[in-house]
């Protein structure tokens, strides 16, 4: 005999309310509490059959139900097939939706160039309290694990672990749901003692393999991220005749190569949730080989809390009015696509 749909339900129902009451279940509380719009008498044939097959056991006479060993079994790798499923669709989703802010920066900085004749960048949100999203354990050769840490703003981390002992599938199954349930959404300062002790309770035997992951998380989290830089037009600048003589030229090419300094350049000038247009002018850039220019930044938002910057460079001269009306017309547009996506 197969275990239909209907017989699944009526023993999901049976095991979830076991596991609530620590009571017997009776047919009369299945056809309470479930949205299977059965009858008491149709409910007790498929507990009848339920019994014939093993899964559930009456423990004494005149009593309800619970689930047997093969009851258990069933329903614990049923729900790690479908949580299994869950973690792939939101990896495949947030891979995707990091692949689409890289290229829509990517586009966007050469419009900028396109549009304006200067030099632009545009860079993704350094959040220092940045929280954990999603956590990806994978199986490798012998004692080793694929960790893919996912944080906020879909920064993605990989690391490979080696672990004091050989994980089946079941293993890292079971670790995955174990991390996530505990620790998505948190960012390292709210992660707490008991937080800890109850993954670790929860790890069981494993639990000297969760201790490192726990571990490698913690030291992904501490590290220093500087955020992704996307650049273009940088021979813009070459256009303008107080900008190209052969030393000051070669300077301002230089600068455009070292993505740290840019990306301090612009995100050091607009920290925290400031959205207005900033413009710096010579000195005030704080970049010897920028003095002759200026620079105009703005902020647009990525996700709620997550923010990127945009940075327009070019001479003391160059058409602020456009400049900023630019800026503003693009902020809106990328806040509109980040939202709806």
């Amino acid at each position: 005999m197969e275990l239909d749909d209907r017989k699944l339900k009526i023993l999901q129902a049976i095991i979830k309310n076991y596991l609530d009451t620590g009571e017997p279940v009776g047919s009369r509380t299945i056809s309470k509490y479930s949205d299977l719009n059965l009858s008491s008498a149709t409910i007790r044939n498929e507990m009848a059959d339920l019994e014939d097959m093993g899964y559930i056991i009456q423990p004494y006479t005149s009593a309800g139900r619970i689930p047997s060993d093969k009851g258990y079994r069933l329903y614990v790798d049923s729900m790690l097939a479908n949580k299994k499923r869950e973690y792939e669709v939101m990896e495949a989703n947030l891979i995707e939706k990091a692949d689409r802010i890289d290229r829509i920066l990517e586009k966007v900085v050469k419009v900028l160039a396109d549009n304006t004749n200067y030099a632009t960048l545009a860079t993704t949100s350094s959040n220092k309290s940045r929280t954990i999203k999603f956590i990806q354990l994978s199986s490798m050769e012998k004692q080793q694990v694929l960790m893919v840490l996912v944080l906020d703003g879909n920064r993605v981390k990989n690391k490979i672990i080696t672990v004091p002992c050989e994980c089946s599938a079941e293993i890292i199954l079971r670790l995955n749901l174990v991390l996530n349930t505990y620790l998505q959404g948190l960012s390292l300062d709210s992660i707490s003692l008991a937080v800890l002790h109850n993954i670790k309770e929860q790890a069981g035997v494993d639990e000297a393999v969760v201790g490192m992951l726990l571990h490698e998380i913690e030291e992904i989290m501490r590290e220093e991220e500087e955020p992704e830089v996307y650049t273009s037009g940088a021979t813009n600048i070459l256009k303008y005749p107080e900008l190209n003589t052969s030393a000051h030229a070669s300077q301002l090419l230089g600068s455009f190569e070292e993505k740290t300094m840019l990306s301090h350049l612009i995100s050091d000038k607009l920290e925290g949730e400031n959205r207005d247009i900033q413009v710096y002018i010579g000195d005030e850039t704080q970049v010897e080989s920028m003095k002759d220019c200026s620079i105009v930044t703005a902020t647009y938002e990525i996700e709620e809390g997550v923010y990127g910057k945009l940075g327009i460079i070019g001479p003391k001269r160059m058409d602020y009015d456009k400049v900023v009306s630019t800026l503003e017309n693009l902020m809106d547009e990328l806040d509109s696509i980040f939202k709806k996506s």
